[in-house]
């Protein structure tokens, strides 16, 4: 009966919301009964069980309350952390590895031209390079969805290319698969004599 006057969003599927929502609701009709027995002048064993049962739930809550706060600054905390180690990692990576990455930049930047690429073209392929969605390219350009989509198509369309996986296969696979090719890859049998 509840359920059609309670949210209905994915975060209020977890319990502990829904039993923070009915021990409000409970508070909050527990101090209209007492709103109404103060009105009715009704002084009694049972209007002093209300008010301390509402007491008891509101200070119940706020302790809850409180703990899913500290819970919480917790894992912002250790998200934090896990981010700034990631940045540091990633930028020890660029520093160390800066002369390869221009020479890749500059061979991407060389293949795009000899496509015949437009710069709104090359902007879209690099952009996909990096993995982004063409809702993310859009929103990044400025420009609708429907036009990334198109740009694409050209991309794929003046370098040969069947798509996405081929064109950044075409500048990432061999420096992905070290030579010779790991175990894995090569074949397990051995030659018939």
């Amino acid at each position: 009966m509840l359920d059609r006057w309670l949210p209905t969003d994915e975060s209020w599927t977890n319990h502990s919301w829904r039993t923070v929502y009915l021990v409000i609701l409970l508070t909050t009709l527990l101090l209209l009964l007492d709103v109404l027995a103060d009105l009715m002048k009704w002084f009694s064993v049972s209007h002093l069980i209300i008010e301390t049962l509402a007491v008891v739930l509101l200070v119940g809550l706020l302790f809850w309350l409180q703990w899913q706060l500290l819970r919480s600054r917790g894992e912002v905390r250790s998200w934090q952390g896990k981010a700034e180690v990631a940045a540091q990692e990633a930028s020890h990576f660029r520093q160390a590895n800066q002369a390869l990455l221009t020479g890749l930049s500059q061979a991407i930047d060389e293949q795009l031209q000899n496509w015949s690429f437009t710069q709104a073209e090359k902007d879209i392929g690099l952009l996909l390079l990096k993995g982004l969605s063409f809702k993310e390219i859009a929103e990044l350009r400025q420009t609708s969805e429907r036009t990334v989509r198109q740009q694409a198509g050209e991309v794929y369309r003046k370098s040969g290319l069947g798509g996405r996986n081929e064109f950044a296969a075409f500048f990432l696979e061999d420096l992905l698969l070290p030579n010779p090719a790991p175990a894995a890859f090569q074949s397990t049998e051995t030659p018939a004599n």
